[in-house]
């Protein structure tokens, strides 16, 4: 993993959030923690990224909270980020990344009526953070293999927000269309 300062204390700060019930702030620590991403292409940073937007997301819902599974889920969460401080600070690496993949296990296997939701606002999260790491100057094939998802479902979003990294399409001369339409078929 790398920038693991910075990684740590976004965990850190994740864990104040949770706790205070700033939900809100973690679409922010997962913009921070994406720009660490799109610099180093991490597959460790990516899925922090990911895992905390999505984190943030499914909190903000607090009909939720009454739904089987609710409970575990949520102590399972704080578990893990304070699992993920503690490794992170004692310089262990393998220890992170298995985390990592114990709470997007979590997030995707969620019991009871939020199982649909949660894998749904994971895929989502994949997607909204590929089109952040695409914005960054990443090409499409690289971050669409980075983040397990296809070009199309990237393109398709990066296409639909107004602000993405690319021009409209019809301000590109031919040979820019010609090489984002060779991209997606690379």
């Amino acid at each position: 993993m790398q920038e693991v300062e910075n990684i740590l204390r976004i965990f850190e700060e994740v864990r104040v959030a949770i706790n205070e019930e700033k939900i809100s702030k973690l679409r922010q620590l997962s913009d921070q923690t994406n720009n660490t991403a799109s610099r180093t292409q991490d597959p460790d940073n990516i899925a922090v990224a990911v895992i905390i937007y999505s984190l943030g997301k499914i909190l903000e819902r607090e009909q939720y909270r009454s739904y089987q599974g609710w409970k575990k889920f949520y102590k399972n969460m704080l578990i893990y980020i304070d699992k993920i401080i503690n490794a992170m600070k004692n310089n262990r690496e393998t220890e992170v990344s298995g985390t990592l993949k114990l709470m997007r296990g979590e997030i995707e296997n969620i019991s009871g009526k939020l199982r649909g939701y949660a894998r749904d606002v994971f895929r989502k999260a994949q997607i909204n953070k590929a089109s952040k790491i695409y914005e960054h100057g990443v090409s499409l094939e690289k971050t669409a293999k980075l983040l397990g998802i296809t070009m199309f479902e990237l393109a398709g979003y990066a296409g639909q927000k107004q602000d993405s990294y690319e021009p409209e399409l019809h301000e590109k001369s031919v040979k820019q269309r010609i090489k984002l339409a060779m991209e997606m078929f690379e």
